[in-house]
Parts: structure tokens; C-alpha cells; sequence
């Protein structure tokens, strides 16, 4: 707050007719009305304009630590989890939540939507996002710190199918995918490769884009799956890498839980216990 107006100085005026006892007023000196109150506004507003940066500091240190430790929205570019989640290259793709505080405490279920970073051999053809401009790219990477640009890396999302030492294979007689001898329970499938009893299955000649496996998924892996079965890389492609195409639960970056955009998509996302049967 300003200081209270002063007192002008005073001095002795020797041309006062009334004496040299007599003080004078300096006009110049006086106080202008509304001083006081335009200096405390003065004062205010460089203090706004001193607090903005300090402001931007800290907005942009909360984001940090939200993104990194609790949660981060992600972008949904492809259509591989139709129709669960909605994405194509040119559209309005979905956007989710991502929280990363579930699998501080356990590890990725059967049925869980996850986001993880796709093994080296899941990148082979993940293109950099980043601009080959030096200044742009700075910012890019300073905003990927703070979470306002995507990271530059492979990130894909897929439900989990299988966990470490449980073995998954495809078809039974129905076509059903078989977890330790058990076929799942998939009620989000609603495009996958055609299975036809006696026409084309596992055992025919000209086999369905279905068929995959025995795999053992090894201890501290996943093995997952796009839930547009007819349009996903996922595990099922993977299997001649090191990995037998699973990957490692130190990969995943955290569990989807939630649709925030577009507002007509607002929802829960889903994880059903699929292996109850």
C-alpha cells in the first residue's frame, strides 16, 4: 500500500506582511486531489504485471508433476480399438485419461485399457513428431515436459489380454480367443477377421486372420490386443521378435479410464473381467 500523503514543507516567508512568525503553503506543493488513490492503483497494477511470470512458473510446474505422477490426456489417432475408442488419421479422434497411480500399487489386469511405449521392434515404422527446425523442436520438447505436446515416442494403447505365465492362443471352435484353455469373454468386439465353421477356421486350408499361437507369456509381460481385431498391430504380429510379441509391464504407462472429448463420447472407459469363464 502507498504511503499516506505527507505535510508540503513549511519555511518562513520574510515578505508575509504578517510577520516573520507566519508559515506559507506552497501551492506547488499541494496535494492533488485523488493522488493517493491513483498511486495505490499504480502500485497495483505493476505488481500484476511483476506476479504473471511467477504465475506461468508455477502453472507450468503443477502441470509437470500432474502429468508425470497422476495422470495425462492422450490423443486417440487410429482405429485399432474401435469401437471402444474412436480415432482416424484426419478426424476428431478421442481423447482420454490416462491416470498412472493404479499400477503403483499392482499391475495391469486382464481386460485393462492401457497406454505403454511400444518395444524397439513395435517402432519400426513410428515416424518423429518433431520439427527439424532447432527452435521449434526446443519448444516442443519443453512443452512435452510440461505436457502440453505429446512425447516423442511410440506410444499405443491396447487392452490387456494376458498376464506373465498364462498361455494365449486363438481359435477355439467358435473362434474365441483361449487363455490357459478358456476362451475369453469379449463383449467390445465388434469387427474382427471372418471365422466359418468347416469354411475357413484354424484347421482349413486357407486359414482365418484369426489364428495365432500357443504363446507363454513370460513372467513381468503382457500380451495385448487392439479391440478392432480386423485393424490393429498388436501382439498377434509380433511374435517372431525377442519378446514373442508381449511386452514388458515396465513399458506401461498407465491404465485409461475416462473419454473427456469429444463431450457427445464423455464416458467411463471399461475393463470387464474377461477371463471369468
Amino acid at each position: 500500500m502507498a504511503d499516506a500523503p505527507q505535510d508540503p514543507a513549511v519555511t518562513p516567508d520574510a515578505n508575509d506582511g504578517d510577520g516573520a512568525g507566519k508559515r506559507r503553503v506552497d501551492s506547488s506543493d499541494a496535494p492533488v486531489a485523488g493522488g493517493g488513490k491513483r498511486a495505490r492503483k499504480d502500485k497495483k497494477r505493476r505488481s500484476f504485471w511483476r506476479e504473471i511470470p511467477i504465475l506461468i512458473v508455477v502453472a507450468l510446474l503443477l502441470s509437470f508433476l500432474l502429468q508425470t505422477f497422476i495422470a495425462r490426456v492422450y490423443l486417440i489417432p487410429s482405429e485399432s480399438m474401435e469401437p471402444t475408442l474412436h480415432g482416424c488419421p484426419g478426424c476428431t479422434g478421442d481423447r482420454i485419461v490416462v491416470e498412472k497411480i493404479s499400477y503403483r500399487f499392482g499391475d495391469p489386469q486382464p481386460g485393462d485399457v492401457i497406454v505403454f511405449k511400444g518395444p524397439d521392434s513395435w517402432s519400426a515404422g513410428y515416424t518423429s513428431k518433431r520439427s527439424s527446425n532447432v527452435l521449434v523442436r526446443g519448444a516442443q520438447e519443453l512443452g512435452s515436459v510440461v505436457g502440453v505436446v505429446p512425447p516423442d515416442e511410440n506410444d499405443l494403447v491396447k487392452r490387456v489380454i494376458a498376464t506373465g505365465g498364462q498361455t494365449v492362443e486363438c481359435c477355439d471352435d467358435q473362434g474365441r480367443v483361449l487363455v490357459d484353455g478358456k476362451p475369453l469373454d469379449e463383449p467390445y468386439i465388434k469387427m474382427d477377421f471372418p471365422f466359418i465353421p468347416g469354411v475357413q477356421t484354424c484347421d482349413t486350408a486357407v486359414k482365418s486372420g484369426r489364428c495365432f499361437g500357443p504363446v507363454t507369456v513370460p513372467e513381468g509381460n503382457l500380451w495385448v490386443m487392439g479391440d478392432n481385431r480386423s485393424n490393429s498391430s498388436d501382439s498377434r504380429f509380433h511374435v517372431s521378435d525377442e519378446l514373442q510379441g508381449t511386452i514388458p509391464i515396465d513399458n506401461v504407462i498407465g491404465k485409461a479410464t475416462f473419454i473427456v472429448l469429444p463431450p457427445s463420447r464423455w464416458g467411463k472407459i471399461s475393463s470387464p473381467d474377461i477371463q471369468q469363464q
